[in-house]
């Protein structure tokens, strides 16, 4: 399951078409270069877009310019690649198995593998740790224009994507489900890529399909243009009882015309993490924690996509639902932003 779920298309930061080895940061070759991986999320989701920017942003390749000559500012001889998965369960389980370096996950994500929480209990993941907070993803329930769907609770009885198997996505799905009293078997449930729910949409084979991330969505927003969609909004008092059971979801707003034809649709959100595994050397961590926060990668986020301007140093370590890795809390006391304790402990949730 895993290797299926781990797949083949792979965004580089410097455009090469190689895959790196589990085991490439232990065994540096040739002129002191090192593979990294960030693990993100399926092609039609932001997970990849801000994974090829930090791929992008951290590498810096033996032979590379000097940054100072408008070449690679990232870490000397490290070569990242954001690789596809099918979401930020998968990606934990990657890193469990020592299959990737590092993924972006949603804040509640990350604590419930750290925690044992569902879906983590017979697998926890007490090793997990963060570099930053990088954004807020929000809920997307997309529906076509008209379809009569207006609220959660209206999905009974519907053709419902919900997500992959291994996504973060379908871990919320079903606490959404069970918050408007429902469940897999009050809906016609599909597990599907958004990329998949938007076609099945498109051709009248679903009803709805559920997709949590940062906007705008490129799944979302192709499928805007091709058929009059909707969103339907969180705002009632179930939406209230599901950030209480979600601590780590907030209150969040989609603004208009984000999607071709939508108005401003309220909703909720979560931070979307950067997390590595707790064995990797501090040095490193903090290195890449220093090359995620230079003016060239500002310059690379502020044009690279909507949420990329939204990862700002000030921000960091807002809603942290793991430890900092010691390689990244070294940094940030440098930069005089941890001056006590680390945030490293979150809420319970379960």
């Amino acid at each position: 399951m895993t290797s299926m779920l781990l797949r083949r298309r792979t965004l580089l930061g410097i455009g090469l078409g190689v895959l790196a080895a589990p085991s490439a940061l232990s065994a540096p070759t040739g002129d002191q270069v090192r593979f990294f991986q960030i693990g993100t999320g399926t092609t039609g989701g932001t997970y990849f877009l801000i994974g090829g920017l930090l791929a992008n942003a951290v590498s810096n390749p033996p032979g590379s310019r000097p940054c100072d000559r408008g070449g690679a500012c990232g870490v000397p001889g490290l070569i990242v690649v954001a690789q596809a998965t099918s979401g930020a369960v998968n990606n934990i389980g990657l890193m469990r198995s020592r299959r990737l370096e590092s993924a972006l996950v949603q804040a509640d994500i990350a604590h419930v593998a750290l925690t044992g929480g569902d879906p983590f209990q017979k697998t926890p993941y007490p090793d997990l740790r963060a570099i930053a907070n990088l954004y807020t993803e929000t809920i997307h329930l997309v529906t076509r224009a008209g379809s009569g769907i207006k609220s959660p609770a209206d999905l009974k009885g519907k053709r419902v994507a919900l997500g992959e198997q291994g996504s973060g996505t379908l871990v919320t799905a079903r606490a959404l489900l069970s918050t408007y009293g429902l469940s897999e078997k009050t809906v016609k449930p599909f597990y599907l890529s958004p990329a998949a729910g938007g076609d099945r949409l498109e051709a009248g084979e679903l009803d709805a399909f559920l997709i949590v991330g940062g906007y705008p969505l490129p799944a979302v927003a192709d499928l805007a243009r091709r058929i009059p969609i909707a969103l339907v909004p969180f705002d009632d008092a179930r939406a209230t009882q599901l950030m209480k059971r979600l601590p780590h979801f907030t209150e969040a707003r989609i603004e208009a015309e984000t999607y071709d034809g939508v108005p401003a649709t309220r909703s909720l959100g979560v931070g979307a993490m950067w997390v590595v595994r707790g064995d990797l050397k501090p040095e490193l961590v903090h290195d890449i924690t220093a090359a995620l926060w230079n003016s060239q990668t500002r310059s690379m986020l502020d044009n690279g996509h909507p949420r990329g301007r939204s990862i700002q140093l000030a921000t960091a370590l807002a809603g942290l639902s793991v430890p900092l890795h010691p390689g990244a809390e070294r940094f940030y006391r440098a930069k005089g932003l941890i001056k006590g304790d680390p945030p490293s402990k979150a809420p319970a949730t379960h």
